[in-house]
């Protein structure tokens, strides 16, 4: 008799949990309301160890709260806890988000509503090492290309980190934030202070956080020392309940070790400016009007010999490369009995620059290389056809321009964008179905025609990919148990492609063909103990060379059982990843590639948490108890400087304490 393959195994354990939830559906109270499509079904938790969907192909989670494994302080790492991510890691921060395998611009990333873009030609400096989560009020994931009004339609999803504006009857100042302390010199410090009355409000948000170089299962010390900080002020004018100003401006800079490659991060300077305009309830059809024009700059610099010893012999090289982003938007709301629409138009103007320097003798000034330009127009349609049935769609038209300054090449391309989705509530029990089409046209963004080797002859003929997808799943909560199931089937014409030979990485589009879907589970066992559990999987066909679509995370389980009474909490998270066979070696995109089949692992961590009092909150947990050596699929190889051999993936965390201190006064 054949033994079961450990992707057998997961998948059975983590359905058998996922089925012991649901099997309690029958036995659930059905006198009980149900809940809106957009009702949160999180389960009171001090530690997050996994995010929910929490309405129809959205998942919303809150940065503030502590998350188990502790994340690093940029933004890939908060959203590993979302089921359907991965990490590309080069370091000890600075990962490259992946959901369900795609990557990069397939991934829309917003902040207050603006995008901010990174510099390396590699992407050291993705979008996300810029972005403090902790300094934000939420962080929601829209799944698939199922919305058109966050700018040109993102074929994986669409991320927002958002600040909410304030508003005050009566004079008042708030303040909360926390500290963190961890293994290998962890310590983080967060500050949210607020404070305002009727006619307006003085916000600051900040965050300074450093790490050692971590240590692996084996106690090997990688190279990965890291140490950011970031400030952001908002001043609002609210003269009346309906009417909201709000000007911004931050600042943030930092420095990260990278074992993966021959140059370190030693500045990650932002630069950010805004200002938004809201009005609401304008009238009985004109619900609302919504005006904000913002400015991102990144300053990014690399070298290989601020952050590590270097052999005065060897060439010492710098590379100095920035990035301005300008961008607007306008829209409106329109309610009708039955109907919600939200129209508008939005644009975009990003420049990119460098300049190097060698044996710090030689100074090249500035060099522009590439200019984008995006205007788009959208409207997103919500009709309510009844109480129990909800039908939403929305079309999206973007004009794109962008030029090679060196080669003084230029391309220009209108691209259309849309969905449509049908929600149903069942009438006989607390549950949401949904299925959807959605439809996107992605322009090559600047590492797909400014990164590759073929730069130059791609430039004009790389096109835009084309995703078609269904999007279909499940919401159940009756309060006790809540449970979720999300599926899609896509079909990509023109899928961009990265392949690597020899040291040059050419891209190109082939046809491929995607699905997968994530499902999880938390119920309430008692009044004090509760269990979670989720499950991931993506799978991808290069169709043109038929063979596997590279960097496909493997399927993941993680299962959850949590206890909290009174003041105290604590809880347990076992993570499951299976190994990878379907893989295509030297194939990938511009930060990451497959190396070949991986093995799977199994990772044990505990948590524990104590409300002092109203105010002071006090949590802590073991990453990785067993202190297991394990290697991540999606990973980049070390360099041989640091001891890797050729090929060899850098591995993950050893075993990680942590202990932190959120007040809230």
């Amino acid at each position: 008799m054949a033994k079961p393959t450990y992707k057998q195994a997961y998948l059975v354990l983590g359905v058998s949990v996922l089925s012991l939830n649901v099997a309690t559906l029958s036995y659930a109270e059905e006198s009980k309301t149900h809940k809106s499509s957009e009702t949160d079904i999180t389960l009171d938790t001090l530690v997050i160890t996994s995010s929910p969907q929490t309405s129809p192909l959205t998942v919303v989670t809150d940065p503030k709260q502590p998350r188990q494994p502790v994340p690093a302080s940029d933004g890939a790492d908060y959203l590993k806890t979302i089921p359907g991510f991965s990490v590309v890691r080069k370091g000890g921060s600075n990962g490259d988000p992946v959901f369900r395998g795609m990557f990069g611009s397939r991934l829309n990333i917003l902040t207050d509503g603006g995008t901010i873009l990174g510099g390396c030609g590699g992407r050291m400096d993705a979008p996300t090492s810029y972005i403090a989560p902790e300094t934000y009020d939420r962080i929601t994931l829209i799944k698939g290309p199922q919305t058109v009004i966050w700018g040109p339609t993102a074929s994986a999803g669409t991320i927002l980190f958002e600040r909410d504006p304030q508003y005050f009857y009566n004079p008042e100042a708030h303040i909360s934030g926390s500290v963190l302390f961890g293994t290998d010199g962890r310590f983080d410090k967060t500050l949210d202070a607020i404070g305002g009355n009727q006619y307006g409000y003085f916000r600051f948000t900040g965050n300074q956080a450093k790490s050692n170089d971590y240590h692996d299962g084996d106690g090997k010390r990688i190279h990965s020392k890291w140490n950011k900080w970031n400030g952001d002020l908002a001043a609002g004018i609210t003269p009346d309940e309906d009417t909201l100003l709000e000007l911004t401006a931050g600042r943030g800079n930092g420095e990260a070790r990278y074992a993966d490659r021959g140059m370190d991060g030693s500045r990650f300077l932002r630069e950010s400016y805004g200002a938004r305009f809201v009005k609401s309830n304008i009238n009985d059809v004109l619900t609302k009007v919504e005006a904000q024009v913002y400015y991102n700059y990144i300053n990014h610099v690399m070298d290989n010999f601020r952050l590590r010893h270097m052999n005065p012999s060897k060439n010492w090289m710098e590379s100095n490369p920035d990035r301005r982003t300008l961008g607007g938007r306008i829209s409106t709301t329109w309610e009708w009995s039955d109907f919600k629409l939200q129209t508008g138009v939005d644009a975009k103007r990003d420049t990119h620059r460098n300049k190097n320097r060698q044996m710090m003798l030689t100074t090249k000034g500035w060099t522009k290389d590439a200019y984008f330009t995006n205007y788009g127009a959208f409207g997103e349609l919500t009709w309510y056809t009844n109480d129990k049935n909800r039908i939403i769609t929305g079309a999206r038209a973007d004009h794109y321009k962008v030029k090679a300054e060196q080669t003084d090449q230029e391309r220009t391309k209108t691209l259309p964008s849309g969905f449509i989705r049908y929600e149903h509530d069942l009438t006989s029990s607390p549950t949401t179905l949904y299925a959807g089409l959605g439809h996107a046209e992605r322009f090559p963004d600047y590492w797909e025609l400014f990164s590759s080797a073929n730069k130059k002859a791609i430039f004009n003929k790389l096109g835009p990919e084309k995703t078609t997808q269904i999007d279909f799943g499940a919401q159940y909560d009756n309060g006790r148990l809540s449970a979720w199931a999300s599926g899609y089937v896509g079909w990509i014409n023109d899928y961009i492609l990265f392949t690597q030979q020899g040291s040059a990485n050419n891209a190109n589009n082939i046809n491929a063909r995607v699905m997968g879907g994530e499902l999880g589970s938390a119920y309430k066992l008692t009044d004090h103990w509760s269990t979670d559990a989720s499950l991931a999987y993506s799978w991808g066909k290069n169709s043109t060379q038929n063979k596997a679509l590279p960097q496909m995370p493997p399927l993941e389980v993680r299962l959850g059982l949590n206890y909290q009474r009174e003041k105290w909490s604590a809880g347990a998270l076992l993570r499951l990843a299976d190994s990878q066979h379907r893989v295509a070696v030297n194939q990938g995109n511009v930060t990451g590639k497959d190396f070949g089949k991986s093995s799977g692992f199994a990772i044990f961590s505990l948590n524990a948490g104590y409300d002092i009092n109203k105010n002071l909150k006090l949590t802590a947990g073991v990453d990785n108890l067993f202190d297991k050596y394990y290697v991540e699929h999606l990973n980049r190889a070390g360099v041989n400087m640091f001891g890797f051999s050729a090929n060899q993936q850098l591995p993950e965390p050893g075993r990680t304490l942590w202990t932190k201190l959120s007040f809230d006064f």
